[in-house]
């Protein structure tokens, strides 16, 4: 969740968690006018510095919904990376809820619903599934195939559909409709967790090649973007398809991130607790 859950690759419990331009938080853009709070947040937000990103879009929520959404987006992504943080997501959502004025508005702000109680569900917090599968339906129902956050929603239904439901065909179909989605609408970073959790489904039934190709272009995408709060799950997944040889290597710089990001994201921690860290590069 932007490795948002339980793939089969580490165990991650990542979501593109949130990973896409609006109506989710902004991701990463390489245009040339890109805009500065766009950038800014993207900084804070890359680096775990989710409370930062969100006080930044703050003073602009209030009074207008895409950034109420992206705001409530961000904090939903802090519980799925932190385990904490829940009732400043729920308020954050509420409030975006309230000001939603059309169907795109209403429908992001429905997908993020979902995702806060998937969230809940897969990390154990508390059983919130039905939630999570009412909310996602809602969402679907107001947003327009065409819709910027369709690809976003689509994902969220397959992380549901393998980790949830136990259906990873019906999984495979949703995150192969949100991959065609994000490479679309040039959502890079959902493509890193849209390649990520097909990797991990095709490890699951044995094609090593094809998951290896998926867990590279995964942490290739995170590392051109600067993704750094999510390159470690994703050195980790690819260990996890990579030779003996090359296995190690990559889960000690997993672990030397996953300590300089002070133990985020947490879920990690089962899979690194024994790892060395590698040497900081020179």
């Amino acid at each position: 969740m932007a490795d948002t859950a339980m793939s089969g690759a580490a165990g991650s419990t990542e979501t593109a968690g949130t990973a896409g331009p609006a109506p989710g938080v902004p991701a990463a853009r390489s245009a040339a006018g890109a805009d500065a709070l766009d950038r800014a947040v993207w900084r804070l937000r890359s680096r775990g510095c989710w409370d930062d990103a969100a006080a930044l879009l703050e003073p602009h929520a209030a009074g207008f919904p895409p950034y109420a959404i992206r705001r409530a987006a961000l904090l939903v992504e802090r519980c799925m990376f932190t385990a904490t943080g829940w009732a400043a997501a729920e308020d954050a959502l509420r409030a975006a809820e309230a000001l939603a004025g059309d169907n795109d508005e209403r429908g992001a702000a429905a997908c993020e619903r979902g995702q806060l109680a998937y969230a809940a569900t897969v990390l154990g917090v508390r059983d919130r599934a039905d939630e999570a599968r009412s909310a996602l339906g809602r969402a679907a129902a107001l947003l327009a195939p065409a819709a910027p956050g369709r690809p976003m929603l689509d994902f969220r239904r397959g992380l549901m559909a393998e980790h949830v439901a136990d259906s990873p065909d019906s999984a495979r179909a949703a995150y192969r409709r949100a991959h065609a989605g994000a490479t679309a609408h040039g959502d890079t970073l959902l493509l890193s967790f849209t390649w990520r959790h097909l990797a991990g489904l095709a490890l699951r039934d044995g094609e090593l090649a094809e998951a290896r190709h998926g867990f590279a272009e995964s942490l290739r995408i995170r590392e051109e973007l600067g993704f750094l709060v999510g390159t470690a799950p994703a050195l980790v997944a690819l260990a996890d398809a990579a030779p003996p040889e090359e296995a190690a290597g990559l889960r000690a710089e997993a672990a030397r991130l996953f300590r300089l990001m002070g133990g985020v994201p947490t879920w990690l921690a089962e899979h690194l607790a024994d790892v060395p860290v590698a040497p900081a590069p020179s």
